[in-house]
C-alpha cells in the first residue's frame, strides 16, 4: 500500500513536471512568435519606408532631368535663332560684297577707257606740239618746266623766308621765355675773390717765430702743407700760396691754430697741420652734404659727396665751382620742370657735371669724363653719366638731359660778375670773331661791338642776295659756335644795303 503511494506520488510529480514544463515551452514558443511577429512588422515597415524613399527619389531625378531637358531645349532654340541671324547676316555680306566687286569691275573699265582716252588725247597732243614747235618731247618738258620754276620761284622763295623766319622766332620766343623763367628764379651770388689766401698776424714779432732758428720752422711747415709762405709781403701779414686750393686751406687752418697758441716749433707744426687736414676733410664732407641739402637731392654714395666739396675750393675764371655745380643744378631743375622732363635727374646732372675737377691726375681724361666715370661707378642713373660726360660735346647726347647741362651751364657761366676774364682774353676773342666773320666770301668789313656780344658783318649787295645773306649769318653763327669759347650769346647781323647817288648842279 505504501509504495503505491509513494509510486502515486512520483507519478504525480513526473506529470507535473511533465505539464509545468509543456506550459513552459509553450509560453517560450508563444514569445518566440510575438518576437518574429514583431521583426517581421518592423522589417516590413522599413521595407516600406525605403521604397518610399526610392520613389521619391526617383521622382526628384525625374523632375530635374525634367528641368535640365528644358533648359537644354531653351538653348538649342537660342543656339538655332542666333545661327539662323548669323546666316542672314552672312547672305547679306555676301550680296555687298558681290555688289562692290561689280562696281569695282565697273570702275576698272571705266579707268581703262579713261587710260586709253588719256592715250589719244596725249598722243594728238604730242603730234600737234610737234607740228607747232618742230621739238622733241624731252626739250619741250625742259622749256614748261622752265617757265614755271620762273614764274613760282619769287614766290616760292618769299614763302620759304616766311615759314622759316616764322619758325625760327617762334623758336626763339619760347626759349626766351623758359630760359628767363627760370633764371628770374634763381639768386646771383657775388664773384668770388681769386686771390691768394692772407693769414693776420697780431704782430711783426710773430713772423720771426714763423721763421724760426736758421728757418727750420717755416721749412717744415713748408714742407707739411705743400705750400709757399711770403712773410715780406705785407705787414702783420702772411701770404700762403699754392696752385692747389685745398693745400692752401689747410696751411690757413694750420697757420692760424699755430698763431693762436704761440708755441711754434716743428714738432706742433706737424701737430697742427694733421688737426687741419682732418678738420678740411670733415669741412669737404660738409660743404658736398650742404649742396645736396640745398637741391633736395638723396642717395648719394659718400666717396661721391666728399668730391663734390673739394668743389668749394676750386675756382673757375674766379667763380666757385661748387657754387656754380648747385647754380647749374637748380636751373636744370627749373627748366626741366618748364619742359616736362624729371627734375631730379636734372639737378644731379647738372650738379655733378663739374665734379671731375677735384679728382687728381690718377683719373685720366678730361674733367667730363674724369667726373661720369666716377658717378658711374658708384651707381648713378645712365642718363645723369652721360650728361656729365657729354657737356663740353666730347661725346654723343644720349638723351635731352645732355643738353639741359650744356645750357644751364652757359647761363651760370654767362651771368653778370660770375666770372672775371682777362684783357689780353678779351681783346683776342673780339678778334677771331671778327676774323671770322672776314673770311666768308662778299664780305667788306666786320665790326663786334658791345664787348664782343654783337657782330656786324657788311656785305656787297651785288653778290650778296637776301637768301645768302641768311645763309651767311648762319655760317658766321656755326663757326662761332664749334670754333671759339665765350659766355654767354653773340648776335651776328649782315648788313646788305645799295646807296644810290647823283648831284644836280
Amino acid at each position: 500500500m505504501l509504495n503505491n503511494t509513494i509510486l502515486w506520488v512520483y507519478s504525480g510529480l513526473f506529470i507535473g513536471a511533465l505539464g509545468f514544463a509543456w506550459y513552459v515551452c509553450k509560453r517560450k514558443t508563444e514569445a518566440i512568435r510575438r518576437q518574429f511577429d514583431v521583426e517581421g512588422r518592423e522589417e516590413r515597415l522599413k521595407a516600406n519606408e525605403t521604397r518610399s524613399g526610392l520613389e521619391l527619389a526617383l521622382k526628384d531625378r525625374e523632375a530635374e532631368l525634367e528641368r535640365e531637358m528644358l533648359s537644354r531645349r531653351k538653348e538649342l532654340d537660342s543656339e538655332a535663332r542666333d545661327l539662323a541671324h548669323l546666316e542672314e547676316r552672312i547672305e547679306k555680306d555676301r550680296l555687298v560684297v558681290s555688289q562692290k566687286e561689280k562696281d569695282l569691275d565697273d570702275r576698272e573699265a571705266d579707268l581703262e577707257a579713261a587710260a586709253h582716252e588719256a592715250e589719244k588725247v596725249r598722243r594728238l597732243y604730242k603730234l600737234k606740239l610737234y607740228h607747232i614747235s618742230q621739238m622733241d618731247e624731252e626739250a619741250a618738258r625742259r622749256q614748261v618746266l622752265h617757265g614755271a620754276e620762273q614764274d613760282c620761284r619769287e614766290e616760292i622763295q618769299d614763302r620759304r623766308r616766311e615759314l622759316l623766319g616764322r619758325s625760327d622766332a617762334e623758336m626763339m620766343e619760347e626759349a626766351k621765355r623758359i630760359l628767363l623763367a627760370s633764371m628770374q628764379r634763381i639768386t646771383a651770388k657775388p664773384m668770388n675773390d681769386a686771390t691768394a689766401t692772407v693769414v693776420a698776424l697780431p704782430s711783426e714779432e710773430m713772423k720771426g717765430r714763423i721763421i724760426g732758428r736758421e728757418g727750420r720752422n717755416i721749412r717744415t711747415f713748408e714742407h707739411s702743407t705743400g705750400t709757399t709762405l711770403m712773410i715780406d709781403e705785407a705787414p702783420d701779414s702772411v701770404l700762403v700760396s699754392s696752385f692747389d686750393p685745398v693745400r692752401r686751406e689747410i696751411a690757413r687752418l694750420a697757420l692760424e691754430a699755430l698763431v693762436r697758441d704761440g708755441r711754434i716749433h716743428p714738432a706742433n707744426i706737424e701737430a697742427a697741420v694733421t688737426q687741419a687736414e682732418e678738420d678740411m676733410s670733415a669741412s669737404i664732407y660738409e660743404h658736398g652734404e650742404s649742396a645736396l641739402r640745398e637741391l633736395r637731392l638723396s642717395k648719394v654714395h659718400p666717396e661721391v659727396v666728399g668730391v663734390l666739396g673739394k668743389l668749394h675750393y676750386r675756382l673757375s675764371n674766379s667763380q666757385n665751382t661748387l657754387a656754380h655745380s648747385v647754380e647749374v643744378g637748380h636751373l636744370c631743375g627749373l627748366i626741366a620742370a618748364e619742359i616736362g622732363l624729371d627734375t631730379e635727374l636734372a639737378k644731379r646732372a647738372g650738379l655733378f657735371h663739374d665734379i671731375g675737377k677735384s679728382l687728381n691726375e690718377e683719373h685720366g681724361g678730361s674733367h667730363a669724363i674724369a667726373g661720369s666715370n666716377l658717378i658711374k661707378q658708384h651707381g648713378e642713373d645712365a642718363r645723369v653719366v652721360n650728361a656729365v660726360a657729354a657737356h663740353h660735346q666730347e661725346v654723343p647726347a644720349e638723351s635731352a638731359f645732355a643738353g639741359l647741362v650744356m645750357v644751364a651751364d652757359s647761363l651760370s657761366a654767362a651771368r653778370p660778375g660770375a666770372r672775371a676774364s682777362s684783357m689780353d682774353g678779351f681783346i683776342e676773342r673780339v678778334r677771331s670773331i671778327e676774323e671770322i666773320a672776314l673770311e666768308q666770301k662778299g664780305v667788306i668789313d666786320a665790326y663786334a661791338i658791345q664787348a664782343g656780344r654783337e657782330v656786324r658783318v657788311i656785305v656787297e649787295p651785288d653778290k650778296i642776295d637776301e637768301e645768302n645773306a641768311r645763309s651767311l649769318a648762319r655760317n658766321i653763327r656755326t663757326r662761332i659756335e664749334n670754333e671759339l669759347s665765350y659766355p654767354g650769346s653773340i648776335e651776328i647781323t649782315v648788313i646788305r644795303e645799295q646807296r644810290f647817288q647823283e648831284t644836280a648842279v
